[in-house]
């Protein structure tokens, strides 16, 4: 009768397929990323992700039921952290509009660091499918909202937001933000920087 491990060894065994099975997550998402954001979510096929992450179709299928579903996981992702950053930056802000400036400012940074993840959430996600454009509003509407509440707080003491609609400021600026983020950091042309400026004088004057 074959002798039973030992008790001290099943947690290690159990923690390295854990970390083997997250490696081959991890390999999927980065290669997903890597070809979504530079050929298309169209043209990529699953078979180009597997052979990216150097892995299998059975290993593609263990954690994403579709290459939507597969788009859907790394757009929460990834939308997730940048639109998070956004919301950490600009609550360093002095005041509503050095906070306004600053969720302008960490968006746009992170389109410009990471074109990949911009062309995720900005150009290929939009119109894909009901369940991913969910994903996508909702991110985004995470952004809106928090420049609302800074629109409603202001509104009293600040004649500029008084005048406007917290809603539809909010959504503008995204809006906004999400345009020029989403053509210059793909196409070129002006830098976070100059482009944080100009959304600044237009939404925190």
């Amino acid at each position: 009768m074959p002798l039973a491990s030992p008790p001290a060894l099943r947690p290690r065994t159990g923690a390295a397929a854990l970390e083997r099975r997250e490696e081959r997550r991890r390999r999927l998402l980065e290669a997903s990323l890597r070809l979504f954001s530079t050929r298309g979510f169209h043209v990529t096929s699953i078979d180009e992700i597997v052979a990216a992450a150097r892995t299998s179709k059975s290993a593609f299928y263990e954690f994403f039921e579709s290459k939507e579903d597969c788009f859907r996981q790394l757009l929460e992702a990834e939308g997730g952290r940048l639109i998070q950053a956004v919301i950490a930056a600009a609550a360093q802000g002095s005041d509503h509009r050095d906070r306004l400036r600053r969720g302008i400012a960490a968006f746009l940074a992170a389109c410009f660091r990471d074109v990949r993840v911009a062309r995720l959430l900005l150009v290929e996600s939009v119109g894909l499918s009901p369940a991913i454009e969910a994903v996508r509003h909702r991110l985004q509407g995470r952004f809106a909202e928090m420049v609302e509440e800074e629109v409603r707080r202001a509104a009293a003491a600040d004649a500029f937001y008084a005048a406007a609609d917290p809603v539809a400021f909010g959504r503008a600026l995204v809006g906004a933000v999400n345009e020029a983020g989403g053509h210059f950091a793909v196409a070129g042309g002006a830098g976070p920087a100059r482009l944080a400026r100009e959304l600044g004088r237009i939404f925190a004057p």
